[in-house]
């Protein structure tokens, strides 16, 4: 029996990614920004919501099917964007995530800042994709995203919103880390510790944003070129603006308030997305699952509103649909697999929130979404 079949929950994927990966890797995954407060609470607070059941219901047959912004999927769990994905499994990548996605019949996302180009993850699944980006001050780079990100099939735009500059990530300060991940006396000790992963990255392709290939960086790094290109001055016009020039399927990512979530609605976003970029950009921000009742009140008769931030189990994809999500999305989750055993550990990682979904809902009585509503969940005091 290999150490994968003994995996039971996304905690056993995260030990075996600590011990396959450097550490400076592992913790870029695992960590968050300041004390780790809002990392910590985001699965945390799932547990004070608690769950009520309907007692003798037919739960033969359970539906997990349903769309969002348009994109249909077997489950309500959109496999959310991160960058870099090679640097977790260098020789799968995001490639061995979007075939994972594909297979469990779930939306994948991919990164601006993917180590894989959107041209060649379109050759890797037929299923439904969506594409994220930032608002770069050359607007030029961000049309051209665009325009190729369309050509290739992807039918949902992301765009992300709360990191108008980078959280403060002590993790990855103490490890020097950096994309690709540079060897020098603070690493080498990690690196030489995990020869497996020291011979994948020896032998596969330098780590870059394969989407940015062409620029000239004028002699600095891409990523430090792109890192610049943040835009400090973006605004809900240019958000807009996004929108208009996209004029598809269009979710705002990173939102945490109620009246945020009501200018989605006006600027003609499809969906809301609930996130503090899974405790990595302003520490002490609430747990997501904190935020959504009042944003699902404020707008969830308007729009879709899709939730990420410490998804771990069935039941907080029950919760957070109960209390008004349309989907949940799930980035540390997949990457703990992925970082663990490669596309295996992917697959590994979908496969128990799906199933642990299924049986949870039959514990709770539903045997379809629309029948997770908000008598299932007894709130704490807030």
């Amino acid at each position: 029996m290999s150490a994968l079949d003994r995996v039971n929950n996304i905690g056993d994927l995260r030990m075996l990614a600590r011990k396959r990966l450097p550490r400076m890797v592992f913790d870029y995954i695992d960590g968050g920004a300041d004390d780790e407060v809002t990392l910590k609470d985001n699965p945390g607070r799932f547990a004070d919501y608690k769950l009520l059941w309907k007692a003798l219901v037919d739960i033969s047959e359970i539906d997990l099917k349903t769309s969002v912004m348009g994109s249909a999927c077997d489950a309500p769990i959109i496999v959310t964007p991160t960058a870099a994905q090679r640097l977790f499994s260098p020789r799968g990548g995001e490639a061995a995530v979007a075939r994972a996605a594909n297979r469990a019949g779930l939306i994948y996302g991919l990164s601006t800042l993917a180590s894989t180009s959107i041209e060649d993850i379109a050759t890797i699944t037929d299923g439904p994709k969506w594409f994220q980006v930032y608002v770069w001050k050359d607007r030029a780079l961000v049309e051209a995203a665009l325009e190729r990100a369309r050509a290739a099939g992807f039918t949902g735009l992301i765009l992300t919103v709360d990191v108008p500059v980078a959280g403060n990530r002590e993790r990855d300060h103490v490890n020097a880390f950096t994309i690709p991940p540079k060897i020098n006396a603070q690493t080498v000790s990690q690196v030489l510790a995990r020869p497996g992963y020291l011979f994948d990255m020896l032998t596969t392709p330098t780590i870059t944003p394969a989407n940015y290939t062409d620029l000239d960086p004028q002699g600095d790094g891409i990523i430090q070129y792109l890192n610049r290109q943040f835009d400090r001055t973006v605004s809900w016009e240019d958000a807009k603006w996004m929108k208009e020039a996209w004029g598809g399927p269009f979710a705002i990512k990173g939102i945490a308030r109620a009246d945020d979530a009501r200018r989605c609605v006006d600027i003609g976003a499809d969906a809301v997305w609930i996130s503090n970029h899974g405790g990595r950009q302003l520490d002490t921000a609430p747990a997501t699952i904190d935020t959504l009742p009042d944003i699902a009140a404020a707008v969830g008769h308007q729009i879709e509103i899709i939730l990420d931030g410490g998804i771990r189990r069935g039941t907080d994809i029950i919760k957070a649909i109960a209390l008004g999500a349309r989907a949940v999305a799930v980035g540390r989750p997949y990457l703990y697999g992925l970082g663990a055993a490669g596309e295996a550990g992917v697959s590994k990682a979908l496969d128990f929130l799906i199933s642990s979904l299924e049986r949870d809902m039959a514990l709770t009585g539903a045997i379809r979404l629309k029948d997770l509503t908000p008598d299932l969940v007894r709130r704490p005091a807030l």
